[in-house]
C-alpha cells in the first residue's frame, strides 16, 4: 500500500437498477471516508453483464488499486478475471455473493437459504397453511436467487396445501418482472400470494396487481425503503433484512483493515430478520439515514 496517499479500494457492484446495490456503494463510501481511504466504483452499464464486469476488472487492475471489494455478476463466468486479480497480488474481499475461484481474503454476506426458509414459512403461516403461490425468481444462475428459491420450495414442502402454481423470472429487475408478470396475469391464473426473491421484483408485481385491480399477499427480500413503505401501508406483507449496505460497509472496512495488517475472519455472516408491520419502523428511513454496523460488534466472536 502506498503510504503517501490514501489507499484506493476498487468496489464492484452488479448494476445501477437495484437499490440494494446503490446502498452497498453508499456503505462502501462511508467506511472509506471514515477510515481514510477512497473508493472507485465499477458498475456495468448493462445490469449484471458478464463481459462488462470482466472488462471493468481489467480496467481496475490497470489503475493498480490497493484492494478490491467484489460481488461477481455470475457464479463462475468471471473466474478467470478473479484469478488475474490474485496473480496481480491485489487482495479481494468478497461480498453479497461468494467468489468461487481464486482466493478472497474474507467474505461478507448473509445466508440466503435459511432466510428464504424463514420468510416462506412466515407466508404459509399467514395463509393458514392453504393457498396458491407464485414464485418470482432472480437471474437463472444467481447464487442468491438459486439459494432463495431452494429455500422457498423446501419450506413449502412442510405445507402440503400450499401449492406453487407458477414460477416466473424477474431477474432481480422491475422491468423484467413487469414483463413476465404481465404475461402471467393475462393468462388468467388466480393465486393468493407471491414469494419474490428480492424487493424490486415484489414491488414490480405489486405495481402490476394495482394496475389490474387485483390483490395478493406479497413478500420480498432486502428491506429497501420502498418495500418498507408498502409494508407500512399494508400493501406488502413482509420482507427480509438482507442488508447490502451493511455488507458494503463491512467489506470495505475489512479491505482497509487488511491493508493495515490486521487479521480478518475468513467469513462474516450477518444475521437476517423478517420485517413486517410489527417492526418495520426500525427500517423506516432512507439508506442515507441507516447506520453502518460497528466492526467490533460484528467480528468480536469471529476471530
Amino acid at each position: 500500500m502506498n503510504k503517501a496517499a490514501l489507499p484506493t479500494i476498487a468496489v464492484f457492484s452488479k448494476n445501477r437498477s437495484n437499490p440494494a446495490y446503490a446502498a452497498a456503494r453508499l456503505g462502501a463510501d462511508r467506511s472509506a471516508q471514515r477510515l481514510g481511504a477512497r473508493t472507485v466504483h465499477y458498475v456495468p452499464q448493462k445490469p449484471d453483464d458478464i463481459d462488462e464486469q470482466i472488462a471493468l476488472i481489467d480496467a481496475a487492475l490497470a489503475q493498480r488499486p490497493d484492494a478490491m471489494v467484489l460481488v461477481p455478476v455470475h457464479p463462475t463466468a468471471v473466474n478467470e478475471a478473479i484469478r488475474k486479480v490474485n496473480a496481480a497480488g491485489v487482495p479481494i474481499i468478497g461480498y453479497i455473493n461468494p467468489v468461487s475461484a481464486g482466493s478472497a481474503v474474507s467474505y461478507v454476506g448473509s445466508e440466503d437459504y435459511p432466510l428464504a426458509l424463514r420468510v416462506a414459512t412466515y407466508l404459509c403461516e399467514h395463509l393458514k397453511a392453504r393457498g396458491d403461490v407464485v414464485i418470482v425468481e432472480g437471474p437463472r444462475e444467481s447464487y442468491t436467487s438459486l439459494e432463495r428459491v431452494r429455500g422457498f420450495h423446501d419450506a413449502l414442502r412442510n405445507f402440503p396445501q400450499v401449492r406453487v402454481v407458477a414460477s416466473i423470472r424477474g431477474d432481480y429487475l422491475r422491468d423484467a418482472t413487469v414483463r413476465a408478470g404481465d404475461t402471467l396475469l393475462k393468462s388468467g391464473l388466480q393465486f393468493d400470494a407471491i414469494l419474490a426473491a428480492n424487493d424490486v421484483m415484489a414491488l414490480g408485481m405489486l405495481e402490476l396487481l394495482d394496475a389490474a385491480g387485483r390483490t395478493s399477499v406479497i413478500v420480498g427480500v432486502n428491506a429497501v425503503p420502498e418495500a418498507i413503505t408498502a409494508i407500512k401501508a399494508g400493501r406488502m406483507l413482509a420482507t427480509v433484512d438482507f442488508d447490502a449496505m451493511k455488507m458494503g460497509c463491512l467489506a470495505t472496512e475489512a479491505a482497509i483493515r487488511h491493508l493495515r495488517g490486521e487479521a480478518l475472519p475468513r467469513e462474516i455472516t450477518l444475521p437476517v430478520q423478517i420485517v413486517d408491520r410489527t417492526n418495520c419502523a426500525l427500517w423506516d428511513k432512507p439508506f442515507e439515514e441507516r447506520e453502518c454496523p460497528r466492526w467490533e460488534d460484528v467480528v468480536r466472536t469471529l476471530l
